[in-house]
């Protein structure tokens, strides 16, 4: 095999980075991927390499943009922040205060912090859409404000693969006026100069790579063999049933069509390039975009000790459960280095991107191969966060701090 070209830059004692990322070309598959890692708010890592086509004709330059899936919600997750940062949201308060039509099916006292945490009992719709629907913002949330939780809001969590971003994206558009996509394009990444899109601009389209593999209903039938396909009567009629229903509507196959760049779909469709999601996490790990209190309460673990996601955790061994924040996982299996208090995001197929507040760094990694897992586990990237904090360790002595875990831990 042709060797991979790796372009870009590291900072002084980062070359172990610089070899992991070639690694993930020669041993683990990459065809097209980018890394980027700040510290103190400025670039140490700045890598990409490879291809943005299965064909191998277009090379990764500095401005592609990839779908990074589930990464997305880190994204959507920030905009409601900047507004409880603003004084324009309390998540304590009812989601009806903002959106009356939630209050619909029992749920006028629900309140926005189970949006963010998984709690609400919203992950899809008791009437099944067909899959385009998910193009039309407005059906799927008149669909969600009539929809009765699948289980008690509040006593338990469970993955919103999809209907997050349709939930937290619409409290958004209703205190604002704009949708969650222009919001993040004005107040975050045009701010910050970050390439980071939820409804990706036509004229952005030509930078976006193609993801190779994708998640699709003949991925999931091979991976869930006995898990019947929705619909379900209730969460209780199969082991699975959560994780199905939680992804249901995700438009399959389709992801590389201009179509999908266009919309909005905040849980899952943002594009972004490495360096425009670490730039965005670098602002969070230095003090940026929101205040103290406001940056706590967003990687305030949300979960109970050793709580099973219902969806995402259904064949979890006891105790391995995710630890969710507002809208965040926090260092879901130690997979964001050292700090139990990193939090950020990752997406199916093997994006992940993070800020580390105490060691003020912030990570992300991006690639078109569809690969492992949603929260970090990657063997791509799980190589690539310990060669940072190696190198972290390294340069000038130990710099890393491993903060205390808060009380959910």
């Amino acid at each position: 095999m042709e060797a991979t070209t790796v372009s870009g830059t590291c900072a002084p004692g980062f070359d172990g980075v610089r070899a992991a990322f070639e690694r993930n070309f020669t041993v683990h598959g990459d065809i097209g991927a980018a890394l980027a890692v700040t510290l103190d708010g400025s670039p140490v890592v700045d890598l990409r390499g490879g291809h943005t086509d299965a064909t191998r004709t277009r090379a990764w330059d500095r401005d592609t943009l990839v779908n990074v899936y589930s990464t997305s919600k880190g994204m959507t997750a920030l905009c409601a922040h900047i507004l409880v940062e603003r004084g324009e949201l309390d998540l304590d308060a009812p989601v009806a205060r903002y959106w009356p039509q939630f209050a619909e099916a029992g749920k006028a006292e629900l309140p926005v912090r189970w949006l963010l945490s998984h709690r609400s009992g919203l992950i899809a719709p008791h009437e099944p859409l067909p899959l385009p629907a998910a193009y039309d913002w407005e059906r799927v949330c008149a669909a969600l404000a009539a929809t009765r939780p699948w289980w008690q809001p509040g006593t338990a969590q469970g993955y919103h693969a999809l209907t997050f971003g349709y939930l937290v994206g619409e409290v958004v558009r209703r205190i604002t006026g704009v949708s969650v996509g222009t919001f993040l394009r004005t107040e975050v990444a045009e701010p910050l100069g970050a390439r980071v899109f939820i409804g990706t601009p036509e004229e952005e389209h030509p930078h976006c790579a193609d993801m190779v593999g994708q998640l699709d209903e003949a991925r999931l039938i091979e991976r869930f063999p006995d898990a019947p396909l929705p619909p379900y009567a209730s969460i209780d009629d199969h082991p699975l049933a959560a994780l199905m229903l939680s992804l249901t509507y995700i438009p399959t196959g389709d992801v590389n069509s201009a179509v999908y760049r266009s919309a909005e779909i905040p849980a899952g469709n943002a594009h972004a390039s490495a360096l425009g999601l670490a730039t965005v996490y670098g602002a969070l790990a230095c003090g940026g975009l929101v205040g103290p209190g406001t940056l706590a309460a967003m990687r305030q673990v949300q979960s109970r000790p050793q709580e099973l996601d219902l969806a995402i955790n259904a064949l979890a061994p006891a105790g391995t459960g995710m630890r969710w924040g507002l809208g965040y996982m926090v260092n879901p299996g130690g997979r964001s280095g050292p700090n139990p208090r990193a939090f950020g995001h990752g997406g199916a197929g093997g994006s992940f991107a993070f800020a580390d507040p105490e060691n003020r760094l912030s990570y992300a990694y991006t690639m078109n191969r569809y690969g492992e897992g949603t929260a970090g586990e990657d063997p791509r990237n799980v190589g690539l966060v310990a060669a940072v904090y190696a190198a972290l360790e390294e340069r000038g002595g130990s710099r890393v701090v491993r903060a205390v875990a808060d009380g959910g831990a």
